[in-house]
């Protein structure tokens, strides 16, 4: 092989080496992009998908909020311990979960029949906590909750109808106030009663923007609409 030959030899060797390494970077960039997609498309899931969204309407008249003081009912209160409201919310690059530390309620029923009765309850919004404690500070302002304008979210029900939707028991309505702003809800919830306790589970969505919060986020990682609520109550009566 002569010299030239050799030279040449070497040359498309070499250069088939830069061709084979830039293939295998161009492989490389593609796969990191798309990893960071499925990353983005993970960190974006909207907790909201697929959950039931409350009807929300016009807060009906207090003269048509559930009876509490009905002959005969029985009362219930809830336990705290056992008892939970939380909440989760999202924005473009994820989503954060929280609920209240605080609140109160009780359950009035005739003769154990959810129908029958009614539910009232009353949150200490600045109670409210998070996975990020910096966050929290931010939904006490006035952006979000401006607790120190509004220091209580309310709910009082107006019915409780038989049969719901997803398997749900009952549909319950009533005036959340929340913000400041009351609303008519309703949502669907599966209750369960006796003698001496009353549980009752419940997950919908609502959107924030009905309650007057209406702080959008970063321009480029906005925060979405609906968030869920999601209600775990154990109530017992003093009986």
């Amino acid at each position: 092989m002569t010299m030239e030959t050799q030279t040449t030899t070497r040359r498309h060797d070499a250069a088939g080496r830069r061709v084979a390494k830039g293939s295998r970077l161009s492989w490389l960039g593609r796969a990191s992009v798309t990893g960071i997609a499925l990353f983005a498309l993970a960190a974006c899931e909207d907790p909201a998908k697929g959950k039931t969204k409350a009807v929300t309407t016009e807060a009906a008249p207090n003269s048509v909020t559930a009876n509490a003081a009905t002959v005969g009912a029985t009362r219930y209160d809830f336990d705290q311990k056992s008892s939970k409201v939380e909440w989760a919310g999202s924005k473009v690059t994820g989503k954060h979960e929280g609920g209240f530390k605080t609140f109160t309620g009780n359950v009035s029923l005739v003769d154990q029949k959810p129908e029958s009765g009614s539910v009232n309850v009353d949150i200490d919004a600045a109670s409210l906590y998070t996975d990020n404690e910096k966050l929290e500070g931010h939904l006490r302002s006035a952006d979000f909750f401006d607790v120190a304008k509004f220091p209580k979210a309310t709910f009082a029900s107006t019915s409780v109808k038989a049969g719901g939707e997803k398997g749900a028991t009952h549909t319950v309505t009533g005036n959340l106030t929340l913000h400041g702003v009351t609303k008519s809800v309703t949502f669907p919830a599966t209750i369960k009663t006796s003698a001496g306790a009353v549980e009752a589970d419940a997950e919908f969505a609502i959107n924030r923007k009905d309650f007057g919060l209406v702080y959008a986020g970063k321009p480029d990682d906005l925060i979405r609409d609906d968030v869920v609520i999601k209600l775990t109550i154990r109530a017992r009566s003093k009986g």
